[in-house]
Formats: structure tokens, sequence, C-alpha cells
């Protein structure tokens, strides 16, 4: 294994036994006094703060090797170019369709009042939904319609 291989293989194995060890700290530290024991708040908070993390680190991970598989490999670059372009004309028809109108549900004005519901979050939510929609949409279409088009190309 190369010098980067056995980086890699470190890194992934030192981020797993930090993941283990905080999983079975949480775990351990359970009680059913969630919202008053200001200990298992911690340790919640302790877990999404490195679920973030995670996250991050692996779009970032996943952005690094796009960009460099797409200089080393121009034909790669050509198709990812044509998925962001798409990925940008799904998002802009959705935020497009998405309307600012503010759902009425039970409970909604506890969201009104504490300002974590706004016109704006109504519409980025509209704007995701729409765009779950589409995407999904374009699957089942894409399901549906392969295998007519192989047995019409045979």
């Amino acid at each position: 294994m190369d010098k980067i291989g056995k980086i890699v293989t470190i890194v992934l194995w030192v981020l797993l036994l930090i993941s283990a060890v905080l999983i079975v700290s949480l775990m351990v530290n359970i009680n059913e006094e969630v919202e008053t024991d200001p200990a298992m708040l911690g340790w919640i908070n302790t877990n999404l703060i490195w679920a973030y993390i995670l996250i991050a680190f692996g779009a970032g991970v996943a952005i690094i090797a796009g960009l460099m598989q797409t200089v080393t490999d121009k034909k790669a670059a050509k198709g990812g170019i044509i998925s962001l372009v798409f990925m940008g004309v799904v998002a802009l028809v959705s935020y497009m369709m998405a309307s600012p109108e503010i759902p009425q549900f039970i409970g909604v004005d506890k969201f009104i009042n504490n300002g974590s519901l706004t016109e704006g979050v109504a519409k980025l939510v509209d704007t995701g939904l729409y765009a779950t929609y589409i995407l999904l949409g374009i699957a089942i279409l894409s399901i549906v319609l392969t295998p007519l088009v192989r047995m019409f190309r045979s």
C-alpha cells in the first residue's frame, strides 16, 4: 500500500474510533430525563456536533476528489458540468414553483412567534419538496422507460 493509502486508512480508523466512543458514551449515559438532565443534553449535543463534522469532512473529501478527477479526466469534466447544470436547473425550477405562504397546521403559531418559521423558511422548505418531487418523477420515468428503450434498440 502506498503512503497516501496508509494515511487514509489511519484517518478512517481514527474517525471510526472517535465515533464509536461517542456513541457508546451516549448509550451508557442515556436516561429518561432527557430534557432536564444537562449531562444527557451535553452528550446529545456532542454527538450532533460530531455528526456535523463528519458530514462536512465527507462533503469536503467528495468535492476535492471530484475536482481532482475533473482536472485529470476531460470526459469526466464534461459529465460533471452537465450534472451541475442539471442540478441548477432543478433547483431554479423548484425555487420558482415554491410559495412563500406559511402553511396552517396545529401549533404553527408557536413556530411563527419564536421566529423559526418565516416566509423565507417556508419558501426554502417548499423548494426542497418540489426538488424532491421532480427528482422522484425523473427517477420513476427512467426506471419505466429504460427497459422500453433497450427493447426498441435491440
